[in-house]
């Protein structure tokens, strides 16, 4: 199928998904993960109506992103080191990856160099899944209040990565599990967070009927990548 079929399917898959869950497909954006995906195809995504494009490596966003369309909108989605803070500052409108008190120290500190702003989404390791980065929930909870008062971060939201199972109804109540921490979030800081990042290609739905805002879905759109990966995304 070509990305466009692709790109039909998924926007088709999202409408239901809503429709099951009473939701307004409005309120949920994909999010193409371009990870190990040329310009080229960027540049195609972005001709069908995309606009919201997310990568894992840091390096590979500095060569790709200049040779893409000014007009797009770029997440770092993927685990961030503290000693490429200052790139991701400069390249990304919003670090889904927040995982750490000390990651979120160091995003401040770049943040306050480049006078910007950072929205930013705390990354929950729900399942406890050793191979995953991510805040433990107690742990999230526990520092929660700290990196809210960092100045020059905003909280927008928490993300999380399922665990990977070819029977997505396994995962729902990781999904749901972040959901109600988002509450309990929101009843700490007194104000609402917009959104829930979570659900990939093999379990968006589920996801959606959960209360995701944004959907993270790369091979289900590019299709495979063109280095192999064990696990999609």
């Amino acid at each position: 199928m070509s990305l466009a079929d692709n790109l039909d399917s998924i926007q088709q898959r999202i409408r239901a998904a809503c429709a099951r869950a009473g939701r307004d497909p409005a309120d949920v954006t994909l999010l193409a993960v371009a990870k190990n995906h040329p310009p080229e195809t960027v540049r195609a995504a972005a001709e069908l109506g995309l606009a919201l494009f997310g990568e894992n490596r840091v390096q590979e966003a500095k060569a790709k992103i200049p040779l893409c369309p000014d007009r797009l909108r770029w997440h770092m989605i993927g685990h961030l080191q503290s000693n490429k803070c200052r790139d991701a500052v400069h390249f990304f409108e919003m670090i889904q990856s927040v995982d750490s008190l000390a990651l979120a120290q160091e995003i401040n500190k770049s943040c306050d160099k480049a006078a910007k702003t950072m929205p930013v989404l705390l990354e929950v390791n729900i399942a406890g899944e050793g191979s995953k980065f991510g805040y433990s929930p107690a742990q999230l909870l526990a520092e929660l209040a700290q990196i809210n008062a960092l100045p020059r971060l905003e909280i927008h939201g928490l993300m999380t990565i399922a665990p990977w199972t070819p029977e997505p109804e396994k995962v729902r109540p990781v999904f749901r599990r972040l959901r109600e921490l988002k509450t309990q979030c929101e009843q700490i800081l007194g104000a609402p967070l917009p959104h829930l990042s979570m659900g990939m290609s093999g379990d968006f739905e589920i996801a959606i009927e959960e209360g995701a805002t944004l959907v993270r879905i790369g091979s289900a759109l590019f299709g495979p990548r063109p280095r192999q990966d064990k696990k999609p995304d």
